[in-house]
């Protein structure tokens, strides 16, 4: 039937959906040229923290076609561990980051 065949073409959907927590960074404009002391730092954080289950993924973004990111995103599994990040993250003290911000995000399809 139509409705078997849809209903087998969509992604899973949670019966009780994930909350996860987006943060995102704001970077200076020549963050390639500063990045590199802490960049160790910075990458061996979010690792540490993948390890121990609290962050899901992130890496750096830019505006499509552009080489240089003007920020990152990374997806933590409480809001506790974003503001830790944020807190230990030599980019953020050292002043790579010149801004973030912290979203709430209700995962209602998807993968684990």
């Amino acid at each position: 039937s139509t409705r078997r065949s849809f209903a087998r073409s969509t992604s899973p959907l949670f019966s009780s959906p994930p909350t996860r927590y987006l943060l995102t960074y704001d970077y200076i404009p020549d963050v390639l040229e500063k990045r590199g002391p802490f960049r160790e730092g910075h990458v061996g954080l979010a690792k540490d923290m993948i390890e121990k289950g609290t962050c899901v993924s992130g890496g750096p973004s830019a505006v499509p076609g552009e080489s240089v990111p003007n920020g990152a995103l990374f997806i933590f599994t409480t809001k506790d561990a974003a503001e830790s990040f944020v807190a230990e993250d030599p980019y953020v003290s050292n002043g790579i980051v010149t801004g973030h911000s912290i979203l709430e995000w209700t995962v209602v399809v998807g993968n684990n």
